[in-house]
């Protein structure tokens, strides 16, 4: 029985006694280091508090008040750029400034069982228990004033979406991260809607983390696709991971997919950064180690690259609680190059290079963070900047710095949580947020106007 299973039965055991899920909850791990001081390139690790019951603390999903948002960095402002979405996750803008949204939710889960029940209570509590809307709707600001005044579907469950994630458009096919397959439809910039059936690509590992972003490489030949674990740390045995926790690389031409880089617990939001080409990712790292460990993180990855899932973390640290281990591993491990803090869950991530927020904005990543449901105090639920320097690497001696807050009310509910970002075609910032059901837009008042987007990458011959 793995420690997830163990930790759900536990719950509904004491669920059905006399006030035990009161007792455990009340008691957690709470974190001795402020959430700050594990970030950085040089984070401050703790020993791991290794947990077989994790510490569970979930700010529970309200929404936003009338007229509420949430609060924008000095210089900067927010406001909605489209409401009344449906669990609206990621975000992908077109050539002509059209603007994707995948409306999504995980795939079904089983309602038998203790663990299956005690599962979607708590996904339900932070907002993510409704069913999957299957969509991605398009969203076009044709006037310029930061609102989206034209909405239609794109694409709906009648066309094969099940679960869907990233897009990316290469020439006149876009494709679409299904939490099970890649598959891909003709398209054409400017139309509003896609009336064929998608044509699958490849298939891919379903369920468990089942977000699947997708980003193109410049030349369209190779279509890199984030596939996460099915587990925490491959408690269910090795060979249920095959082809998880891996940065895949598929060949649209011959539909074949290899692994670009692996030991990447959870990699969500990935971009290729504008200046050096190079390809990064933000990685969701492993659980019940108490709410200081491990950090999760921003990384470039590379060809090959490996960074330690489910044996080390954090270039080389050992986890002690996978069996069998493998030491002989801990020399090949990477270092990632970011930490962003202990359970934050970063999801979004988009460079400064297309937008125009201002001076202190020009080179860097903004990271959507999720939010933690087993940290205490919370951390995340907010959107950070991380400013790079020489090499196009994250400054020496950086720290996050705050964009978009506010998302946790007083009483530590969530009015909002954070996913997927990216920049409309004035060079604001839009941020999907999953709990309000809100596309926010955060501006820099009298920026100047980004230069007109260069063509999508040519299709793949």
């Amino acid at each position: 029985m793995t420690r997830l299973r163990k930790f759900l039965l536990f719950i509904g055991i004491v669920a059905v006694g006399c006030g035990g899920l009161y007792w455990w909850f009340s008691r957690p791990d709470v974190a001795r280091f402020d959430a700050n001081a594990v970030t950085g390139q040089r984070p401050k690790l703790s020993d791991p508090r290794n947990q077989t019951i994790p510490t569970v603390q979930i700010a529970d999903a309200v929404g936003w008040p009338q007229g509420a948002k949430p609060s924008a960095a000095a210089g900067l402002t927010v406001n909605p750029f489209a409401t009344g979405l449906d669990h609206p996750r990621w975000l992908y803008r077109l050539p002509n400034g059209d603007v994707l949204v995948a409306e999504s939710n995980s795939p079904p889960r089983p309602n038998n069982g203790v663990t299956n029940k005690v599962m979607r209570w708590l996904m339900g509590r932070a907002g993510a228990g409704v069913p999957s809307a299957n969509r991605i709707t398009l969203l076009r600001d044709a006037d310029g004033d930061g609102v989206a005044e034209v909405r239609s579907t794109l694409l709906s469950a009648g066309n094969g979406l099940e679960s869907p994630f990233g897009m990316a458009l290469v020439g006149e096919t876009l494709y679409v991260g299904n939490h099970n397959a890649l598959i891909r439809f003709p398209f054409k910039v400017g139309e509003t809607k896609i009336t064929s059936k998608g044509e699958k690509v490849v298939d891919l590992p379903g369920g468990g983390h089942w977000t699947r972003s997708v980003v193109a490489s410049e030349d369209g030949n190779t279509i890199y696709v984030g596939v996460g674990s099915k587990t925490n740390i491959a408690d269910e045995g090795i060979e249920t991971e095959k082809n998880r926790a891996a940065i895949l690389a598929v060949d649209p031409r011959t539909k074949r997919a290899t692994i670009f880089a692996s030991g990447l617990r959870n990699p969500v939001g990935m971009a290729f950064n504008p200046d050096t080409k190079r390809l990064w990712t933000v990685v969701n790292e492993r659980d019940m180690m108490g709410s200081d460990m491990p950090p999760d993180y921003l990384t470039q990855v590379d060809f090959g690259s490996f960074y330690g899932w489910p044996w080390n973390y954090w270039g080389g640290y050992e986890d002690k609680r996978v069996s069998p281990g493998r030491p002989d591993l801990r020399e090949y491990t990477a270092r990632p190059d970011f930490a962003l803090g202990a359970h934050t869950a970063p999801l979004g991530l988009t460079f400064a290079q297309d937008l125009q927020l201002g001076p202190n904005y020009l080179s860097g990543a903004f990271i959507g963070l999720h939010g933690s449901w087993n940290r205490v105090p919370a951390s995340g639920y907010k959107v950070v900047y991380v400013p790079f320097g020489a090499r196009g690497l994250p400054a020496p001696g950086a720290k996050p710095v705050d964009i978009l807050t506010g998302f946790v009310n007083t009483d530590g509910k969530a009015m909002g949580r954070p996913v997927g970002v990216t920049a409309d075609r004035t060079g604001a910032l839009l941020v999907a947020d999953d709990v309000g059901n809100v596309i926010w837009r955060v501006s820099a008042p009298g920026a100047a106007p980004r230069p007109a987007p260069s063509a999508p990458p040519a299709a793949a011959r």
